[in-house]
């Protein structure tokens, strides 16, 4: 019998394609079992994901991320030909592959939760007092809230619809900004421009801080 490899060959752009463009051709399917094929044959090489080589665990994981978002899309669209019983096999495969890949320690969240609690607690004041008194030339008032929390909120709900990675603070800011613009009282530029800064620098400066407390984690555990 002839190896499902030689005939698909890598079967990982295939997949990566129909996750990008949701559209099933000749090859989705074929790609996607060879796919499911290798990541079980991944993890059953070591016995659990746990156990999977430093090395190699970042193209297992890879692996397991394209074969679930492949699945959730290969579900929800209306042109596959999959019966009751393939689609409830696919969504306990996918359970499965979710439950290994999409969660969070204990610890990470406690870590979370204190340094947010942290942060709140000592600088909460001035947060107050940019986002209600700063961004604009006027103080915020309650209408000028509610429709910047309105916002606020519709936007990370699509945003999470999407799974499209935005800022709680950045979102209500901009709708603060928004209401002051609209309302004609003004922003106070230096305001925003320290907010654009921040904004900007945030990401790079992340990355930098993150990467060096891993550098120096791996070495002292």
């Amino acid at each position: 019998m002839t190896d499902s490899h030689s005939i698909i060959g890598d079967p990982r752009p295939a997949v990566t394609q129909y996750v990008a463009s949701r559209t099933i051709n000749e090859g989705t399917y074929p790609s996607l079992a060879v796919l499911v094929k290798d990541v079980g044959e991944q993890v059953a090489k070591y016995g659990s994901l746990n156990k999977v080589p430093a090395e190699a665990v970042g193209n297992t994981r890879n692996d397991m991320y394209l074969t679930s978002e492949a699945i959730r899309f290969l579900m929800k669209d209306k042109e596959n030909d999959l019966s009751k019983a393939d689609v409830d096999t696919l969504k306990a495969y996918k359970g499965s592959l979710d439950s290994a890949t999409k969660f969070i320690p204990t610890w990470v969240k406690i870590a979370v939760a204190i340094a947010l609690g942290l942060g709140t607690m000592i600088g909460w004041k001035r947060i107050v007092i940019t986002v209600g008194e700063k961004i604009g030339k006027t103080h915020l008032t309650y209408a000028q809230g509610a429709a910047a929390e309105l916002v606020a909120a519709g936007t990370i709900g699509a945003a999470d619809v999407f799974g499209l990675p935005v800022s709680t603070t950045h979102v209500l800011s901009s709708g603060v900004a928004g209401t002051m613009a609209a309302n004609g009282s003004g922003l106070q530029m230096a305001t925003i421009r320290n907010l654009l800064m921040a904004w900007v620098l945030t990401l790079p400066a992340a990355i930098c801080l993150s990467a060096s407390l891993y550098v120096l984690f791996s070495n002292l555990f």
